[in-house]
């Protein structure tokens, strides 16, 4: 018995990739991809539980409060331990509290804290603008369990951020690594309401 001689012209080519399986010719989940997925999600509640770490510091300090959003640009801080304080951001407007003294300024008046908050804010709001605007993006994963890399764009903050990576599962995110250029960081595990 003779082999068949194996002939593949355009048309059987085209039809064997066609009748493979979607994963295999899908394409890679990107930026965009996941800014559709959580920009389903219009407002949430979560608590939060985050350990820094300083080189200035004996010991990591750990602290843990609330997290709440509202699309397209409201975001909330609650810290209730080890002391109560807040960072309320509507805007262009942040808002600190610490017992009772309060104090607000233009967000984009302090850039540090202001890349911060817009990979966080950005990030729950699924605010594909406001992420490209500020910061070079690598997604990693697909929608079942994502990984965020954000660098800042601005040569300047680069020198004090260095990157936010934000860690999270379909449309919420569980894990939030800010690493500072100093080598201090802060890791914030996030549950869901």
């Amino acid at each position: 018995m003779h082999p068949l001689p194996l002939r593949l012209d355009r048309r059987t080519l085209l039809a064997t990739l066609i009748a493979l399986p979607p994963a295999l010719h899908a394409q890679a989940f990107d930026l965009a991809q996941l800014m559709q997925l959580l920009a389903k999600v219009q407002s949430g509640e979560a608590s939060f539980t985050e350990t820094r770490h300083s080189s200035l510091l004996d010991r990591p300090v750990e602290s843990r409060g609330r997290l709440s959003f509202q699309a397209p640009d409201r975001f909330v801080r609650e810290t209730l331990a080890p002391r109560s304080e807040s960072i309320a951001v509507v805007g262009n407007e942040l808002t600190m509290r610490q017992g009772s003294r309060s104090r607000t300024l233009q967000l984009d008046s302090v850039p540090e804290a202001a890349v911060i908050v817009e990979a966080i804010r950005g990030t729950l709001t699924g605010n594909r603008a406001a992420i490209e605007r500020h910061f070079e993006a690598q997604v990693g994963g697909g929608p079942a369990d994502w990984q965020l890399l954000l660098a800042p764009r601005a040569p300047a903050l680069r020198k004090l951020v260095v990157q936010v990576a934000i860690q999270g599962r379909q449309s919420a995110p569980r894990q939030i690594t800010i690493s500072m250029a100093d080598g201090d960081y802060a890791v914030m595990q996030i549950t869901p309401k």
